[in-house]
């Protein structure tokens, strides 16, 4: 059985989505059993709508739930040991629970994460890996916003722990491993970005296959199985790439009710379109993970639907059921 705790008030919509994209997790993974922390007021109506999932899920009453637009400071100060969000992580500290997912409001979400479970041995700062849709399959992309300004060690730290998400999640035994850059010369970049370059290179890592430099276009080409680069950039990169689906999406949205042509051109279509629009919602591929703590924190999308939440849900089964934190504690 794989033990998932969920803060099942965070996130825009709460146990409206929290709950529902639970019962789909379920009916994917039928050995999963959840531990529930939320407001019971709001939660248990929804939850009785779902019986298999009130069957393998205990419930517990959290007053407290963290706001969205919370600062982490605030969020610690108010909800430390009481809030929905504080108590699901707990559960994975204490060892009720293999992984917490949470939609809730990000930075209060780390900061409680990195209080409760810690960094591991060596790791100075925690990143944020994102699992990014690429022509060729799927990506990691890690920093996208844990870490600001992250040096040469601390990138090195990113390959290791992208590289163990790697394996877990795409079960490639030595991932291919690139840091972004401005170029891919040697000479250009960041003298942070090259020394991490040399640092990888010169560490002989049997567990990863250092590519080099990769630019912004690799990103969506996939020509690495693991992009590293730190927070500020990755977050830029990772909110612009969602704005440029969504643009895309109502360029195409628009063509296609033009005119009586296009209408039915898109009805012939609209299975191909179907699959385009799924691939490019950003709620669909859903799940970053928390890297660098003793234990495993997925967070989701804040404004995902139940379908994004129990996406979330299926990263965080695969991450603990291949022992992403004792793989990366191992490598580190």
């Amino acid at each position: 059985m794989i033990r998932i705790s969920l803060d099942v008030m965070g996130g825009d919509f709460g146990p409206e989505v929290v709950i529902p994209g639970a019962a789909k997790a379920l009916d994917r993974h039928p050995d999963v059993t959840f531990i529930l922390y939320g407001q019971q007021e709001r939660c248990l109506p929804i939850l009785a709508q779902y019986p298999k999932l009130q069957a393998k899920s205990v419930f517990h009453h959290c007053e407290v739930s963290v706001g969205m637009d919370e600062k982490p400071s605030q969020a610690l100060r108010r909800g430390r040991y009481i809030s929905s969000m504080w108590r699901s992580i707990e559960a994975v500290k204490t060892g009720q629970a293999d992984v917490v997912v949470s939609a809730g409001n990000t930075g209060a979400l780390m900061a409680m994460a990195k209080f409760c479970l810690r960094t591991m041995a060596t790791i100075e700062r925690p990143a944020i890996a994102a699992i990014w849709p690429t022509l060729s399959g799927e990506s990691i992309v890690l920093d996208v916003g844990a870490t600001i300004g992250a040096d040469a060690q601390q990138l090195l730290d990113f390959a290791l722990m992208g590289g163990a998400m790697a394996r877990a999640l795409f079960e490639i035994e030595r991932p291919l491993v690139g840091l972004l850059n401005v170029g891919v010369e040697e000479i250009k970049g960041q003298e942070e970005v090259k020394e991490a370059g040399r640092l990888i290179r010169e560490a002989g890592l049997d567990t990863i296959d250092y590519f080099g430099f990769v630019e912004g276009d690799d990103l969506g080409k996939g020509t690495v199985d693991v992009v590293v680069t730190e927070g500020f950039t990755g977050n830029i990169a990772l909110k612009t790439a969602e704005g440029t689906a969504r643009q895309i999406a109502e360029y195409l949205r628009a063509a296609m009710s033009r005119t009586l042509v296009a209408k039915l051109g898109y009805l012939l279509a609209k299975g191909a379109f179907d699959r385009l629009r799924d691939k490019m919602d950003p709620r669909k591929v859903n799940g970053g993970v928390f890297l660098g703590l003793n234990g495993i924190v997925i967070k989701s999308h804040g404004g995902t639907d139940a379908e994004g939440f129990a996406a979330a849900i299926d990263v965080g089964y695969d991450m603990a059921r291949n022992g992403l934190t004792q793989k990366n504690r191992k490598r580190i």
